[in-house]
């Protein structure tokens, strides 16, 4: 773990993916369209309305979520029944979500969530704009209907500044959202919240157009198995 990841993870604790071309619905039109999306995960620990979620910088890590939630008396999915869950929960966000700036992207097994900065934070800060509440509210009523998965939160910025001040506002960023969900009723042993900086780009950062689109945080809902 480098010296930016243990400060990063200092930094939360005291405080309280896999790109690819997927099928997305557009936040404001509701129609399909073709992009490119990322998924971040991690591991460590955090506190408050989060306690069991992990936060860190290993990709793929929701072993320990799975085996605390199973452990919990929740039902693992299986075969068939992973698709038709997920359909499920996918169209009730799609619905929820329409004209919220939020867009709902499914990918296989995972459903992403992303969260553009513009709608949720204001200019350089990590408190979640409180006119994107009732949106948060949206998604929290969803998650806890279909609690069978585990959700992945992640942060990301463009490449204008520090990349020490990058990495550490992502982070607070997705670990107020999931901490906002938590409050919400989500239970927080299915959270893992990771800062990636400006590392995962989705779109050029040379145009402000681009680094509009890669100032976002993305939540990935993905089956417990």
């Amino acid at each position: 773990m480098n010296a930016l990841i243990k400060s990063s993870v200092l930094l939360v604790a005291m405080s309280f993916g896999v790109a690819g071309c997927v099928t997305t619905q557009d936040a404001y039109t509701g129609q399909s369209k073709v992009s490119n999306t990322t998924k971040g995960v991690g591991i460590g620990a955090v506190g408050g309305a989060l306690a069991g979620a992990i936060i860190g910088n290993n990709v793929g890590g929701g072993n320990a979520r799975r085996g605390a939630l199973i452990g919990a008396g929740l039902g693992a999915l299986s075969g068939g029944g992973i698709g038709v869950y997920l359909d499920r929960q996918e169209a009730e966000l799609r619905q929820q979500l329409q004209g919220t700036g939020v867009s709902v992207t499914r990918n296989g097994n995972q459903i992403i969530l992303n969260l553009p900065s513009n709608v949720t934070f204001a200019s350089n800060a990590d408190q979640v704009n409180s006119a994107f509440y009732p949106t948060l509210n949206s998604v929290a009523i969803v998650l806890k209907k279909y609690n069978q998965t585990i959700v992945d939160v992640a942060g990301h910025t463009d490449s204008d500044g520090d990349d020490a001040f990058n990495f550490n506002l992502s982070q607070r960023r997705a670990t107020n959202v999931a901490q906002y969900l938590a409050t919400q009723g989500v239970d927080g042993r299915r959270f893992a919240i990771q800062g990636f900086g400006e590392q995962r780009p989705i779109a050029s950062n040379a145009t402000e157009a681009g680094k509009a689109q890669n100032r976002r945080v993305e939540i990935q809902i993905s089956p417990l198995t």
